[in-house]
């Protein structure tokens, strides 16, 4: 099958949009997984003075991460499906967290400037045409020294690891999503994990992007070998430490 992107893509999930929450509550783990990543990123305290913005934020299951691990900070949250970002917003918030429609790739064209002092993205590159153009973009908005956090299925690489996830997307995941209505969305998923990189690939595609201190870190459960949480740091260049 041809992947969803683009439009197309945030077409489907504004469609899905209705369900998202249902089907993410009966994943083992999901939410708690999300603030083990952000807690991963080693913010201080309970982040404040702190800007992060939430890239891909979705129907705002890692924005609720963000705030519950960082309740001080300060939150922008994207997404590119007005169906995502309407369910986001219309949940109960504290002050200091901010709805944005923007893609990852057209974000200054909404107002979204920086310098942050964390980016978080959850389920997010997998899903954009050109990663490594996004990950610049995400380089120019950190201030120097500012943490990537990256939250993402990205095989270890095993064939063991590649038959679970087809197992669990072909017995679980598509068939609910089938009678929800939201059958293409979900073969994007299970395909989009397939095709896109490794977890060793993904990290070097970070230090590529100008990201050091990059660790890739396992995540528990059914999820070991799957999903990864990904920390870097925007390295300095240069001009910066002149």
């Amino acid at each position: 099958m041809t992947l969803l992107r683009d439009e197309r893509l945030a077409a489907a999930f504004d469609h899905a949009s209705r369900s998202y929450d249902t089907l993410v509550a009966a994943n083992p783990g999901y939410h708690a997984h999300l603030r083990r990543s952000v807690r991963r990123l080693g913010l201080p305290g309970h982040g404040q003075g702190l800007r992060l913005l939430d890239l891909g934020c979705g129907t705002g299951a890692s924005t609720a991460a963000l705030r519950y691990v960082l309740p001080a900070a300060d939150i922008t949250a994207a997404d590119a499906s007005a169906g995502m970002l309407r369910r986001a917003a219309a949940k109960p918030w504290a002050d200091g967290v901010t709805f944005v429609h923007a893609p990852a790739e057209r974000l200054a064209e909404a107002g979204v400037r920086g310098p942050f002092d964390a980016v978080f993205a959850a389920y997010l590159f997998r899903n954009v045409t050109d990663p490594d153009a996004v990950l610049t973009g995400v380089r120019g908005l950190l201030r120097p020294g500012g943490r990537l956090g990256v939250h993402e299925y990205t095989l270890r690489g095993r064939r063991a690891d590649r038959a679970v996830w087809t197992l669990v997307c072909r017995g679980v995941v598509q068939p609910v999503a089938t009678l929800l209505g939201d059958a293409p969305l979900y073969r994007h998923l299970w395909r989009s994990v397939l095709e896109f990189d490794t977890a060793g690939r993904f990290a070097r595609r970070l230090g590529a992007a100008g990201f050091d201190r990059i660790r890739a870190l396992p995540l528990p459960g059914w999820q070991t070998g799957i999903a990864h949480t990904f920390v870097a740091r925007r390295a300095h260049d240069r001009r910066e430490d002149a």
